[in-house]
């Protein structure tokens, strides 16, 4: 499973190399119902792209951005003045007795002091970094769909909720940010030859065995420790990874509409096996990008597989992932 991978984040230069253009309808409607106070979770480096706006619709996103940033300092800045007041009557009682219950607090208080300040912190660096692009299951991404015979940008949730389906569905199927290719024609039938995406990724994480990552056998009495490998393609290189994806709607009207996908995954390559997992997304060529995102005009899902099965193939560097 791709428990967590990293989008390419400088966009502009995305949207070029790609001859993308973006849904900023979509964008804009996104920014706004987390506005309204849906649990949108949208990574910095996404928030960046609208940095220096250039279109009112641009403008109207930066301004929901800056405002959500604005709410979301106010509220830690409160949570570091409740937590230094706990440590303050922590340590005030301490210097009379030593009690568990006051040490605990001034531990406790201290890490919730350090967690809201590295938070803050975050939220006012204006640099991107690597780790500003990672998504995780439940998160926001940009996929490149095919829209009136153009490549078109839409942001959306990376766990899929097939339309038709109950929003109940996440909760009964949370690895749906995966697509097993052994099930499209059976669990994702209803996406696969019909709605297709790419999401572009520099790199991706996967939670593996320690000992197997370490190539050994558990010894008598250990218990099994997990271990987050970051994958990387040598030579270095973008990814245009296979997703399905879905337009769901709320039949009753209360929640609003979800875009959403999942990255197809397949057998993995040795380097991967080896390193302790089963499962590897699947990056396609640049010259099957267009009949991938288009599969009605083939209306043949064998050449969907073919396309598939003609993949890059680099070899993926590993690392224990930070």
């Amino acid at each position: 499973m791709c428990y967590s991978a990293q989008i390419r984040h400088d966009y502009n230069k995305f949207l070029r190399a790609y001859d993308a253009t973006i849904d900023i309808a979509e964008f804009v409607r996104l920014y706004w119902n987390r506005s309204q106070g849906a649990k949108s979770k949208i990574p910095k480096a996404m928030d960046a792209a609208f940095a220096d706006p250039h279109s009112e619709e641009e403008r109207e996103i930066a301004a929901l951005i800056a405002r959500h940033d604005r709410e979301q300092a106010a509220l830690l800045e409160q949570e570091v003045f409740k937590q230094r007041k706990r440590l303050a009557d922590a340590e005030r009682t301490l210097q009379v007795k030593t009690t568990k219950a006051a040490t605990e607090s001034r531990r406790i208080a201290t890490t919730k002091v350090e967690w809201a300040l590295g938070k803050l912190a975050d939220l006012r660096r204006t640099s991107i970094t690597d780790e500003d692009a990672r998504i995780f299951p439940g998160w926001m991404a940009p996929v490149i769909v095919m829209e009136q015979g153009r490549r078109v940008v839409k942001p959306m949730r990376y766990q899929c909720r097939l339309a038709g389906k109950p929003a109940s569905y996440d909760r009964q199927f949370p690895g749906c940010y995966n697509a097993r290719r052994d099930n499209l024609e059976g669990f994702w039938r209803s996406a696969f030859g019909v709605s297709h995406g790419i999401v572009v990724l520099n790199a991706f994480f996967e939670n593996v065995s320690r000992h197997r990552v370490e190539g050994r056998e558990l010894a008598p009495g250990e218990k099994e420790e997990n271990a987050i490998l970051e994958f990387r393609p040598r030579p270095v290189q973008d990814m245009l990874v296979a997703c399905l994806w879905s337009r769901w709607a709320d039949p009753t009207g209360q929640e609003p509409e979800l875009l959403s996908f999942a990255a197809i995954t397949d057998d993995p390559p040795p380097e991967i096996a080896a390193a302790g997992h089963d499962r590897c997304i699947i990056p396609i060529k640049p010259e099957h990008m267009d009949a991938w995102l288009d599969p009605a005009t083939a209306k043949d899902l064998s050449r969907m597989h073919a396309i598939l099965d003609d993949r890059e193939r680099p070899y993926y560097e590993h690392r224990l992932a930070a």
